[in-house]
């Protein structure tokens, strides 16, 4: 296990607010496994790459020796999470979230580790718990500090109706918090109010009150509201590699920046350096494509990923490519390597001066598309598929 520095500066990587970072640093020096909890309602069939956002994080404490406790919110789905809605959530039945939640247990092992992760159900004390507790628990918390979360004030100065039953929410989410033992509790940041919720209960029932992580919201495809499969604006990570693809492929430019934060594996100066060519003139769909491939991959392979970046050239852009295309590597200068080199590198032409002329011409395409500028300049970890009149194809990794 890491310093309780060196994990503390790993976890405080990408995360929006820890409540309290002290605390989270003094329960790390304790050296021993902490009970990580983050709960997910069934409510929909599939886990989306929002979720991921948070399960990456849980991962992270795995690789630092933590014991992850994944509660599928089987009692809650119920109940459904008025979280940010303005009208009151129709619940779902006791079948739809049963099967909901064993989708879940089939894809959550795609990110955490099965021998480090406990799958647990709250409706395994909640449909214990006598009427006469739940009034107990309810007395816990007054209505005025319930009002005081932002979507339930609104909804109540709108002169929106709420149900009793919303109320419910954020005390058995704290409540399962107590059951757990829970030492810290991840959610996104809009599950700020009912983390906290758990915070205070533990109190009241005599524990040491867990630490709130909150994690970053992101957007769906629209750019604009929370990936959410209600509003239809997901990429599942069960989507077959060429829908996935292409979903990816779709996003705004602006957007890709924020999937890219968020989502990809490679270091900040990484991306910081594709931002840089991108605003020299790299065209935002190749960086694009490299988002695609990454995710891909995570989900489906590296092979799967490649054959959908060839499957979305050919569909979208109309080029069919040959089965036995060569794949190459050329090497990267200073990060970077001019494309009359690469295509002399890449055997596609023979000389710098041959390739400057083909693409005067108008012969070179990259992945399809016709290449109009001779001083472009190919960044490391770029993959495309280069094509130089009719019959000379290749994909090129820079490396």
């Amino acid at each position: 296990m890491s310093s309780a520095n060196e994990a503390l500066q790993l976890i405080k990587q990408g995360v929006e607010e820890i409540l309290l970072e002290g605390e989270l640093l003094e329960r790390f020096k304790e050296g021993r496994p902490l009970r990580v909890k983050a709960g997910f309602d069934p409510t929909a069939p599939d886990l989306h790459l929002g979720h991921t956002v948070l399960i990456d994080k849980l991962r992270q404490f795995q690789d630092l020796g933590h014991q992850v406790m994944f509660l599928i919110g089987d009692f809650t789905g119920m109940i459904g999470d008025p979280t940010g809605k303005n009208v009151t959530r129709k619940p779902l039945s006791r079948e739809e979230v049963i099967e909901n939640a064993r989708t879940y247990e089939q894809q959550i092992f795609k990110i955490l580790d099965p021998e480090q992760t406990l799958i647990i159900f709250n409706s395994s004390w909640m449909n214990a718990m006598h009427p006469g507790e739940l009034i107990q628990l309810a007395a816990k918390y007054t209505v005025a500090r319930m009002l005081e979360r932002d979507d339930f004030n609104k909804r109540y100065t709108g002169g929106q109706p709420i149900a009793i039953h919303e109320f419910l929410y954020p005390l058995i989410q704290g409540y399962d918090s107590v059951a757990m033992q829970a030492d810290i509790e991840l959610g996104g940041t809009d599950q700020k109010f009912n983390l906290l919720v758990g915070r205070e209960l533990q109190k009241h029932y005599g524990q040491r009150p867990q630490v709130v992580l909150t994690m970053p919201i992101l957007e769906g495809l629209d750019g604009v509201q929370k990936m959410s499969k209600s509003l239809g604006n997901t990429i599942g990570i069960r989507d077959e590699p060429n829908e996935m693809f292409g979903r990816l492929m779709s996003i705004s430019d602006e957007l890709m920046w924020r999937y890219l934060e968020l989502l990809s594996a490679h270091p900040v100066h990484e991306l910081e350096a594709w931002r840089q060519a991108v605003s020299q003139g790299v065209n935002p769909r190749d960086i694009k494509f490299r988002l695609a491939e990454e995710i891909v991959a995570r989900f489906h392979g590296p092979s799967a990923a490649r054959h959908a970046l060839a499957t979305f050239i050919e569909r979208f852009q109309k080029k069919a490519l040959p089965e036995d295309m060569p794949e190459r590597q050329v090497v990267a200068r200073d990060g970077v390597l001019p494309i009359a080199n690469l295509l002399k590198e890449a055997g596609l032409t023979i000389s710098t001066s041959e390739a400057l002329r083909l693409i005067k011409q108008g012969a070179v395409r990259i992945d399809g598309e016709r290449l109009e500028n001779s001083s472009l300049e190919l960044p490391a970890s770029s993959c495309h598929v280069y094509q130089v009149g009719k019959r000379r194809f290749a994909r090129v990794t820079v490396i």
